[in-house]
This record gives structure tokens, C-alpha cells and sequence, in this order.
């Protein structure tokens, strides 16, 4: 008679829990979604404008983008270039604000509240309160840069500086990062840090060694998701920048808002949708192939 895995009935339940919890957001991409997907896709081989009959053209909307369309290279440029710099940025202040947050100080609760206040402030508000602080003539930037001796900048009225300025702001609202990586600290096993006191380390070390690997499943996880909402970036241009100066913000969605909603050429958005739906599959892809090398779980 062959005997039964201890873990296979604990797999199952675990499996069958985890379909159960999964099947609304399953459902809802189903009924809501996919259809929406599948005729995008149709919609990208044709010559669609708002209020004409599509006319089928197969790939010449991709042969366009790639050959002609001097706007698509510029601004996935423009979208790589925020990506490359917000990322990092985000999840670094982030997990910096999070060990801080994670210590035994008074007031701690007031300090998370006001860590998280920027998430809850609508992109509208805080894309004009940004405007106010990189104003070149009275802002609060240029007026701080003064104080300690050095030249103002153009910001946002500059195309060299239009970038890095949006990657600045981009730290304003790291509060969801920020409670996620705050949660997976507290996860940490206390009696790991202790070991590391006992060993004679200190406060690098015990960072270096238990916290920096403890939380790269955590890490992982923020880096996904901040790749996955940065390649997506839309409202900063849309009402700060309109794009300029001289298209340096010109991001890849608000170039696609612009095809579909002031050029109605929704053919050659859908095209465009798609193309960056290849984009970010691959690079989260990428990620999810790099992990093996870089991330570390409990168990192993």
C-alpha cells in the first residue's frame, strides 16, 4: 500500500484557496477585459477614425510607427528615460522612509500618516503644487538653491532638466511603496538582527546581511509594479508639460492620447496600445528571469 504525501493534501487546500481568491479578479478580466482586448487588436490593422467605417489595412499602422513616425521614437525615449530614473528613485526613498518608519520612536503613527498623505492627494492638486515649486522666477526649488549659494534651473521649462524634475516629484507619492516594504520589515525574524549583535556587527552590517536580502522577494515585487505603472506615466505631462518643451516629455501614452482622443486616429493608438503591451511584457519578463539570481525566500 503506498503511502500518502504529507504535503499533498496541504497543497491542494492551498491551490484550491488560492483559484477561490483569484476567480473575481479572473472573472471580472473575463467579462470586462478580454473582449476589450481582442477588438483593440482588430482595431490596430485598420485605418479607424472616430465617426468613419474601418477600413482594414493589416500591419501599415506598425510600418508607419516604425518608418515614419518621428514622435514614437521620441517618446519611448522620453518613457524610458523617466523609467530609468523614477524607478530607482522611488523604491530607494521608499525603503529608506520604510527603516526609518520601522523604529521604535514616539509619534511613529503621525509620522506614517503624514509619509502616506501625498498618496491621497489627486494627481490634479499635486501636479499644480509641483508647478508652484519648480516655477523658475518665485518657486520654492529655485528659492532653496538660492539660499545655499547656488544658480535656479529652468525645471519643467527646460528640456534638460523636464525629466529629471517629473523623477523628483515621482518620490512625492511613494507612499504605497513605502507600506508595503514598511510591512515586509516587520516580517523580518528579530532574532536574526540579535545574532548579528552578538557577532560584534552593527547597524551596515545587520542591513547588508538580514534586511537587504530578507525583503528582495518585497523588492521585487515594488520593482514590478513601479515598471509596470512608469511606462504607463500620462497625467504629469498631460497637465504640467503638454509634453514640451519641444516634445522632452512627450511620454509614450500621452502620445498615444493624443493619436486617439485629439486626432481620433484610433487605428494607429490601438497599434500603439499594443506595441506597448509588448514592451512591458518583455521587461516584466525580463525581471521575472533575472529573480532567480537575485531574489532570496524563506525556505531556500
Amino acid at each position: 500500500m503506498k503511502k500518502k504525501k504529507r504535503g499533498s493534501g496541504i497543497d491542494r487546500m492551498q491551490l484550491k484557496w488560492g483559484i477561490l481568491l483569484a476567480a473575481p479578479a479572473i472573472i471580472g478580466f473575463l467579462t470586462l477585459n478580454l473582449g476589450s482586448i481582442l477588438f483593440s487588436f482588430y482595431i490596430a490593422m485598420t485605418d479607424w477614425r472616430v465617426g468613419q467605417t474601418p477600413n482594414f489595412i493589416g500591419f501599415d499602422n506598425f510600418v508607419t510607427m516604425f518608418t515614419e513616425d518621428r514622435f514614437f521614437g521620441k517618446s519611448l525615449f522620453a518613457t524610458t528615460y523617466y523609467t530609468l530614473g523614477s524607478v530607482p528613485v522611488v523604491i530607494g526613498v521608499a525603503f529608506f522612509v520604510a527603516i526609518l518608519l520601522n523604529q521604535k520612536v514616539k509619534g511613529l503613527s503621525i509620522f506614517r500618516t503624514i509619509f502616506y498623505l501625498p498618496v491621497l492627494v489627486p494627481s490634479v492638486a499635486s501636479s499644480m503644487l509641483w508647478l508652484w515649486i519648480f516655477n523658475p522666477d518665485f518657486g520654492l526649488a529655485n528659492t532653496g538653491l538660492k539660499m545655499l549659494g547656488l544658480p535656479g534651473l529652468q525645471w519643467l521649462y527646460s528640456e534638460e532638466t523636464a525629466i529629471p524634475s517629473l523623477i523628483i516629484m515621482s518620490s512625492w507619492a511613494m507612499g504605497n511603496t513605502m507600506i508595503i516594504f514598511l510591512a515586509g520589515l516587520q516580517g523580518v525574524p528579530r532574532f536574526m538582527y540579535e545574532a548579528i549583535e552578538v557577532d560584534g556587527g552593527n547597524a551596515f552590517h545587520k542591513l547588508r546581511y538580514v534586511t537587504i536580502p530578507m525583503m528582495t522577494p518585497v523588492i521585487f515585487f515594488n520593482l514590478v509594479m513601479a515598471l509596470i505603472n512608469t511606462f504607463q506615466v500620462f497625467n504629469e505631462a498631460y497637465i504640467m508639460t503638454d509634453g514640451g518643451p519641444n516634445n522632452a516629455t512627450l511620454f509614450y501614452v500621452f502620445n498615444l492620447y493624443d493619436h486617439a482622443f485629439r486626432q481620433t486616429e484610433m487605428g494607429y493608438a490601438s497599434a500603439l496600445a499594443l506595441i506597448l503591451f509588448v514592451i512591458i511584457m518583455a521587461v516584466t519578463l525580463l525581471v521575472f528571469r533575472s529573480a532567480k539570481n537575485w531574489v532570496y525566500y524563506e525556505g531556500e
